[in-house]
């Protein structure tokens, strides 16, 4: 069970990657998309409903793109997940059951309820500057995987 959307987790890489390459120019949605490794059509709607939400800005032309709206280190991680996947996530029963409540709890409602209180905590207080640094600092890779690199990854993998 995936608790974010791809949606999400590619808007959160876009913004982390946008983070990572500074606030002050208009970046193209098709360069970031080639960066990720994702569609750039797939990546535009994304990067509207975060312009619709008044996280970014857009520009259209050849200079145009996206920016952010205000300093990276001011854009929670909750802001992305609230524009793109809603808050239900730290509402909802894990179990997906109809009526689960304080009032009649299902199997899960109250461990779930714990652990969904420390995520949205989380989402609340990490900026996408924070996040930016440890992905540079890290080393870690926000282009996602092609069949062709799962493939080579696999193969490597056997040896």
């Amino acid at each position: 069970m995936a608790l974010l959307s791809k949606s999400c987790v590619y808007g959160i890489r876009a913004a982390i990657l946008m983070a990572i390459k500074g606030e002050r120019d208009y970046l193209s949605i098709k360069d970031i998309a080639e960066e990720l490794n994702l569609s750039a059509h797939f990546l535009t709607k994304i990067l509207q409903q975060l312009t619709q939400e008044g996280l970014l800005l857009s520009h259209r032309g050849p200079k145009g793109g996206v920016k952010f709206s205000r300093p990276a280190r001011e854009i929670k991680l909750i802001e992305i997940v609230a524009a793109i996947d809603g808050l239900e996530l730290f509402e909802a029963c894990a179990l997906g059951l109809h009526g689960c409540g304080t009032a009649t709890p299902c199997p899960l409602h109250e461990k779930w309820a714990k652990h969904t209180v420390l995520l949205r905590t989380l989402f609340e207080t990490e900026d996408l500057e924070k996040l930016a640094s440890n992905v540079g600092d890290a080393g870690l890779r926000l282009r996602t995987l092609s069949q062709l690199d799962i493939l080579e990854f696999n193969k490597n993998k056997k040896k």
